[in-house]
């Protein structure tokens, strides 16, 4: 189930069970400052994002991925391409929880999605 891997992160499919870490991450003070507050407030909530956000992308190419580390299998965050009307190219996008940020996973997930949006 693994879409790409780097020397230090997994990525792939949000998938039901990753519920709780997006209800952790959607609640994140800084995703809610810098990218916005989704409303999702419960388990429920999440999995319906989960359901109506990224699935409905991935048979596209685009949608945000899980991160997680590969030596634990810990998700710290989501990265992807995405298609925003506003521009007139694919956009990287990414959200990684606070204990995971200045560590250097994003430029590392963002240029393996780049990577991958060029293939």
């Amino acid at each position: 189930m693994t879409l790409l891997t780097t020397p230090r992160l997994e990525m792939r499919e949000l998938v039901a069970e990753d519920a709780a870490f997006v209800l952790e991450l959607m609640n994140d003070a800084a995703f809610v400052e810098f990218i916005g507050d989704r409303g999702v407030r419960t388990l429920t909530d999440a999995r319906r994002y989960i359901e109506h956000g990224p699935w409905t992308r991935y048979s596209t190419g685009f949608g945000l991925w899980l991160v997680s580390l590969r030596d634990t299998a810990e998700s710290i965050g989501i990265c992807g391409l995405l298609r925003r009307d506003v521009l007139p190219q694919p956009d990287v996008g990414f959200a990684f929880l606070a204990r995971f940020r200045s560590q250097g996973y994003a430029r590392e997930a963002a240029e393996a999605v780049m990577a991958l949006g060029r293939e």
